[in-house]
């Protein structure tokens, strides 16, 4: 008997082995070595980890995850190095992001990224927060990047809330809602410069039910003032910016 259950769980050990996450460094090597990924992406990389932050938060081989407001791609592309073959990744853009001349330019970059299977694990999900056609408890974990400060300074003051409130009901109990953004100065008016208030965004998860697991550096640029317009050439790629890891 005692044989049998030491081969036992010599079999269970090579299963989970099999099964663990890339590491750091593997995920990291794949996103730099990766022959198809535009280099435009990769440029971006220095200011933007995404190794380290998908790592930070957890994310997994073989995960179902969403990235929100995915525009053209990059963090789409990021999860679906992370999430393997056995994975997989939802895209998600509002129909009227893609319509106009910016959004005729996005659903072809769009296109470009995702043109002959290249990421075959990626499902495009044009589709509204308000109905995103996911069962409730299907989705590991989910990303929003640069980005929920557009429904801070929504007309709508309740915008920020119900995406968030929405987006738990998705998720699996335990499943991960990772937020990054650029920071901006409480009581300011960071929605002019398109930045957002940590607080105020820790403040409207914890009242729809999430828990903030963990808030993470990585992103961190001291040197930003926090004042100045996100787009402006000086500050363009360099701005201070807040990671929140939001659990369900």
């Amino acid at each position: 008997m005692k044989k049998i259950s030491l081969s036992f769980i010599a079999v269970l050990l090579l299963l989970s082995g099999s099964l663990q996450a890339l590491t750091l460094a593997e995920l990291s090597a794949a996103l730099s070595n990766s022959d198809t990924r535009a280099e435009a992406d990769k440029v971006r990389d220095a200011g933007r980890k995404p190794a380290e932050v998908v790592n930070f938060l957890g994310i997994e081989e073989g995960m179902t995850v969403i990235d929100l407001v995915a525009a053209t791609g990059y963090y789409t592309e990021v999860l679906s190095h992370a999430v393997g073959a056995s994975g997989k990744v939802y895209m998600q853009n509002s129909p009227a992001s893609l319509t106009g001349d910016r959004g005729t330019r996005t659903a072809a970059a769009i296109d470009a990224r995702l043109a002959n299977n290249r990421l075959a694990n990626v499902e495009s999900l044009n589709r509204d927060f308000a109905d995103l056609g996911l069962s409730p408890n299907s989705i590991d974990a989910a990303i929003i990047a640069l980005e929920i400060h557009e429904l801070t300074r929504s007309s709508d003051p309740d915008a920020a809330g119900n995406f968030l409130a929405y987006i738990r009901t998705v998720l699996k109990p335990g499943g991960i809602l990772g937020v990054v953004d650029h920071a901006g100065n409480p009581g300011s008016d960071n929605g002019a410069i398109h930045r957002a208030d940590e607080e105020q965004i820790v403040g409207l998860a914890e009242a729809v039910g999430f828990s903030v697991v963990g808030t993470s550096d990585l992103l961190r640029m001291p040197e930003d003032d926090r004042t100045t317009a996100v787009f402006g050439p000086d500050i363009r790629g360099k701005t201070d910016r807040f990671l929140l890891k939001l659990q369900k």
